[in-house]
């Protein structure tokens, strides 16, 4: 049987870095997209970049809801419904460029300071997340992370997997193979990260290739930058 090497729960510092340089990061592409670029196609189906932009700007209000249910004890859920969330984005994409850029820079800017100001007591009481899941709002910095940096590259402005943090990447892959595992999906193949001295996985077919091109894999099923007979994923979310 291959070793399979255990996660490694990244250090609540190292999962601040990993937002803050993400946000800076994408805050940066957002900046300098065109208005024709930003009504150009992402890589999510059916979505402009504008979309994606109306997106990241809405989780960050729907992760400040979070927050705000940690630190004063009302149910505030990210989103009342699905459907108010799609409607969020769709209403928040069709603005004009400069007053969507405006609204992605004040919403990043009040997540940031609903995370820098949070009392410390307030980080273990239990929020939802947008699965219907109960969590820590200790989480809130993760999930906020993982939004930032992999719908960075779905602008296709730039930033690809490879730029991630490899750390980011392989805690990325921890989670996504656990959710697999827990819903029975997990895929039968053993998965090696040649990069990063990680193994997931036991099964026959053995796939290869940098922490960052396995994430992609996994989380948008890209494959290109791995070696072997390489499955479809389930889906993520």
């Amino acid at each position: 049987m291959t070793h399979t090497t255990a996660p490694q729960s990244p250090d609540s510092d190292v999962v601040l870095q990993w937002w803050a340089d993400g946000e800076l990061a994408v805050a940066g592409i957002v900046d300098r997209l065109t208005d024709d670029e930003l009504s150009g196609g992402s890589v999510c189906q059916g979505w402009s970049r504008a979309h994606v932009v109306a997106h990241l700007a809405r989780n960050a209000d729907a992760l400040v809801n979070l927050l705000t249910w940690a630190r004063t004890g009302v149910e505030t859920p990210m989103y009342p419904s699905r459907e108010v969330r799609d409607s969020g984005i769709a209403a928040t994409a069709a603005r004009p460029p400069a007053e969507l850029r405006g609204d992605y820079v004040v919403a990043c800017a009040r997540l940031a300071q609903a995370i820098e100001s949070m009392p410390a007591d307030a980080w273990t009481a239990q929020v939802r997340n947008g699965q219907g899941a109960t969590v820590p709002a200790s989480v809130v910095p993760w999930m906020r992370a993982k939004e930032i940096w992999v719908h960075g590259t779905d602008l296709r402005a730039g930033l690809s997997f490879a730029d991630l943090p490899d750390d980011f990447c392989a805690a990325l892959v921890d989670e996504v193979l656990g959710l697999f595992a827990a819903r029975g999906q997990a895929p039968d193949v053993t998965v090696v990260a040649t990069d990063v001295d990680r193994t997931w996985g036991d099964g026959g077919t053995r796939v290869g290739g940098p922490v960052a091109a396995v994430a992609a894999w996994l989380t948008r099923s890209e494959a290109s930058g791995l070696t072997g007979d390489v499955p479809p994923p389930p889906a993520w979310l």
